[in-house]
């Protein structure tokens, strides 16, 4: 059984046991955390497609950590201009062990 869900304006194909990485959540480590913008939930070969979500599907998660990934370098310059910019960047993430799929 598996179920795509929406979160932080991205999709995420998840199944009972993955662990996935989200988009910062403000929600304490350990806390479980539900997913009702479920778009489709598919088990053994029958496929619930909503429009756009699914009624009365949930998802729900615990939240393992909270991190940032690694760096990344942002580099501008100009050619001939003598104009360089540098800056990193850390994006947050909440890493998530999925529980149950209720669809």
């Amino acid at each position: 059984m598996y179920a795509i869900i929406e979160t932080g304006g991205k999709q995420y194909r998840v199944q009972e046991g993955d662990v996935v990485r989200v988009e910062k959540l403000e929600i304490a480590d350990g806390e479980t955390v539900k997913f009702d913008k479920v778009l489709l939930v598919a088990e053994e070969g029958k496929l619930n497609v909503g429009k756009p979500y699914v009624d009365g599907a949930v998802v729900e998660a615990v939240v393992e950590k909270q991190g940032k990934a690694k760096k990344i370098i942002v580099f501008k310059y100009k050619a001939k201009k003598d104009y360089r910019k540098k800056q990193g960047h850390r994006q947050p993430f909440t890493q998530l062990k999925i529980g149950k799929i209720v669809g």
